[in-house]
């Protein structure tokens, strides 16, 4: 009878320490998500920035030498992602193509200019830098306009500030779910063996001798859990690639991975040491009843 009453005993606590790892690697799963829907929707936005730009229009009568030597120097310009000359043939085939018709026919000439596309890196993306872009290069005499649309560059600025401080509270508020969470699943680990403690204590062991081995299982448990949590959004990541690999990236793969495990290491050694602490002080009648 006492041997079954030991083997029951084991499965019992084998049983809690399952479902504490369980419980601690879903909500590290989850933050990890939550950190990869974070990172990506920064590259999303990035991506979005960096199709922002300026349309140069040159005047006719430059010279091919120059015009070069415009494209050379925006193409190394520090604001500058990329910058692409366009001749006014090549856009009259594009016009063409999204018309449906040639228009030159209808005018008898060509009357587009010679242009430059410039796409902007996205740290230059804001209305104050690109008006004071415009007026520079609206200093060369040979360029007749510089084109951009000022609504919708405050509208995507103004869309991906919204989109950032909606990210950054729901995480957190997610952290403190996840805080919560975690330190009620060690605290109910802890729970099990609150007699064992007072046990320890009424034969004379400190407090740091009975509290080191709780703080240790509990960092177990966290680094455990952030492995198992690590693997399952790792594969969770690499098929989503397999539909999204313009939009997910593994970009930022490493840090979210060490958040996680830091994460989890100092959540689980705070919330065993706490909870451990909290039986320690109770009185051996309130040990029945506390949680």
């Amino acid at each position: 009878m006492s041997n079954f009453t030991q083997i029951h005993s084991n499965w019992r606590i084998r049983g809690a320490h399952f479902l504490s790892v369980v419980s601690i690697t879903m909500v590290l799963l989850l933050l990890g998500i939550v950190s990869l829907m974070m990172f990506n929707a920064k590259m999303l936005s990035d991506y979005v920035k960096k199709n922002i730009g300026f349309t140069v229009f040159i005047e006719n009568d430059t010279k091919t030498a120059e015009i070069n030597r415009l494209e050379n120097a925006l193409q190394i310009a520090e604001y500058s992602e990329s910058a692409e000359f366009i001749s006014k043939e090549k856009a009259a085939m594009t016009m063409k193509e999204e018309l449906g018709k040639d228009f030159t026919n209808v005018l008898g000439y060509n009357s587009l200019p010679n242009s430059i596309e410039i796409k902007l890196k996205p740290e230059y993306t804001s209305e104050d830098s690109m008006l004071r872009i415009k007026n520079r290069l609206k200093r060369f005499k040979f360029i007749k306009d510089v084109y951009y649309q000022p609504s919708l560059i405050s509208f995507i600025n103004e869309n991906v500030r919204k989109m950032s401080i909606a990210g950054i509270t729901m995480s957190l508020f997610l952290l403190m779910i996840a805080f919560s969470l975690i330190s009620n699943t060690i605290r109910l680990s802890i729970f099990s063996k609150r007699m064992h403690i007072r046990t320890a204590q009424l034969v004379g062991a400190t407090k740091n001798y009975i509290r080191r081995p709780f703080i240790v299982k509990s960092v177990f448990s966290g680094i455990l859990s952030a492995a198992i949590a690590s693997l399952i959004l790792i594969a969770v990541i690499f098929l989503l690639q397999k539909n999204f690999e313009n939009i997910i990236t593994i970009e930022g793969l490493i840090e979210i991975i060490a958040f996680i495990f830091v994460f989890g290491i100092i959540i689980t050694a705070i919330s065993g040491r706490f909870a451990v602490n909290k039986y320690l002080s109770l009185k051996t009648d309130d040990l029945h009843f506390e949680y």
